[in-house]
């Protein structure tokens, strides 16, 4: 199995897979190979990537919270995060000053994002004004949790912010929820064309503790049995150390962060050089 993540991976810095990437999965498929996409987007955003390289095959998406179905948008399985514990997520987003990003399981909740903002009406920054538009994702604002009307659909609780705006926020996940939340904090995607410093805004995402991309890979894997000794998986973020570590190889993108490249048995090359074809080249010719 090839399992890939999609930003800063499968697709380029201006957010497009290329041709030479979506010819390597072509014939990735054709030597035999099962063929997954691991991201953190949700489904509705990766649907443009997936359409690109033609899969039909289940991807895993929410960060690993959910394992949905490319063609018919049904979910096959999700971690869900019990509601007591989004709403306390959101509360303390709120307290700092936040508006906090609430995705739902699309093919249960029937929309995307519940946008949580407070009773100060805490406004989005405008890097997930620009997402929210550009993907075209339902959204639903609320100014309490207690508005949600879907709370066993929660997948994931987000914030959206400037990096030093979200230390407030990460020191009480760390202190007060503990084992209870699997979380990432790393560089959003932003507008490829406006941005200056692509570091310049940071989203926090909280799941439930059991929901990371290697669980949910081993489950799409397991079903076609395939053994985790013969599953290839690419990425470059702190979100794909867990499936880094757990494949059989573990391949870091050339623009990976420093874990995830010390993590890897080999490092391609980066997005910006089609670094997913260069690995599968080399998988598929027996070098790798």
């Amino acid at each position: 199995m090839l399992a890939i993540d999609l930003d800063g991976t499968l697709l380029d810095p201006a957010g497009r897979v290329s041709a030479r990437n979506a010819e390597a999965i072509v014939r990735a498929r054709e030597a035999g190979m099962a063929v997954t996409v691991c991201t953190g987007r949700g489904l509705a955003e990766s649907l443009f990537a997936l359409h690109a390289i033609g899969q039909e095959e289940p991807v895993v998406v929410a960060g690993g919270s959910m394992i949905a179905c490319p063609c018919t948008g049904a979910t096959l399985l999700r971690f869900p995060m019990h509601a007591t514990l989004s709403s306390r997520l959101v509360d303390a987003i709120l307290h700092h000053g936040h508006a906090a990003l609430v995705l739902k399981d699309r093919h249960a909740a029937g929309y995307d994002y519940l946008v949580v903002t407070g009773e100060k009406q805490h406004p989005l920054d405008p890097t997930t004004q620009w997402w929210f538009e550009t993907m075209r994702v339902n959204v639903r604002l609320a100014r309490s949790i207690a508005e949600d009307e879907h709370p066993d659909h929660t997948v994931r609780v987000g914030v959206c912010a400037r990096p030093a705006a979200l230390e407030g926020v990460e020191a009480v996940v760390r202190a007060e929820f503990g084992g209870l939340v699997c979380y990432h904090n790393f560089p959003a995607v932003v507008d490829a064309e406006k941005a200056t410093d692509t570091n310049a805004v940071h989203i926090l995402e909280l799941f439930d503790a059991r929901a990371d991309k290697w669980s949910a890979i081993r489950h799409v894997a397991g079903e076609r049995g395939i053994d985790a000794s013969r599953i290839c998986a690419i990425g470059d973020q702190v979100n794909d150390l867990t499936m880094i570590r757990g494949a059989g190889l573990g391949v870091a993108m050339g623009n990976a962060i420093p874990d995830v490249r010390a993590a890897a048995g080999r490092i391609t090359r980066s997005n910006g050089e089609d670094g997913v074809a260069w690995a599968v080249e080399r998988v598929l010719g027996g070098e790798w």
